[in-house]
């Protein structure tokens, strides 16, 4: 995995194939936005963020989040930490010092297993085709959104963003027990074009 710059913008690679750019940050804002709308109610919440990235879904939880959120982002892979405090530093704007961040080098299943989460927001690799980890994939199946189900808290969130559609991942969230909202988004702020998707996921909550 690589990381280049021109000008003021970057990219990170992985061989031939752009993983992220930042020109294009629109739908990681959304995942946080159209996540964060649903816990209005919720006091002090405890946010997973999935991947590190480029810091856009990061800043716009923070923007949209009280004082007395907590927001752990998992990152997987040090160069990326390392990036967002060096050569992108300028795109994080101090976002991974304030103090209700904590940033962690772990695997976000493992974050996942380990907690307790109002909301949980997976932005790993290109969605649920899994690009630069194969294990990845794991967070996708029916045990990885078993063990999301089960970290999240009454009335937690589920957000998982995506470069494209996957019919299949939607009815896989469906049969694991979730309510499912599929949002399409411009990938860039603005403009029309190349779309992503997003799906906000909420336990079905079973009566008797």
């Amino acid at each position: 995995m690589k990381l280049a710059r021109r000008g003021d913008e970057f990219s990170i690679r992985l061989g031939g194939a752009e993983l992220m750019n930042s020109r294009l940050s629109a739908s990681e804002e959304a995942l946080a936005t159209l996540t964060c709308a649903r816990l209005a109610n919720t006091p002090a919440p405890s946010i997973l963020i999935g991947g590190l990235g480029m810091g856009f879904t990061l800043r716009a939880a923070l923007g949209v989040l009280g004082p007395n959120a907590r927001v752990v982002v998992a990152e997987l892979l040090p160069a990326v930490v390392a990036w967002a405090r060096g050569p992108m530093a300028d795109l994080f704007a101090g976002s991974m010092d304030d103090p209700r961040v904590r940033v962690e080098v772990v695997d976000v299943d493992q974050a996942i297993r380990e907690g307790r989460w109002d909301a949980i927001l997976l932005d790993v690799d290109n969605g649920p085709e899994a690009m630069t980890q194969a294990a990845n994939d794991g967070l996708y199946d029916a045990a990885g959104l078993a063990a999301a189900r089960r970290a999240l808290k009454p009335g937690g969130v589920l957000a998982v963003w995506s470069e494209g559609p996957a019919p299949a991942f939607a009815k896989r969230l469906k049969r694991g027990g979730f309510d499912v909202e599929e949002v399409k988004v411009a990938a860039h702020r603005g403009k029309s074009g190349r779309r992503h998707v997003i799906w906000v996921a909420t336990p079905v909550v079973k009566t008797r």
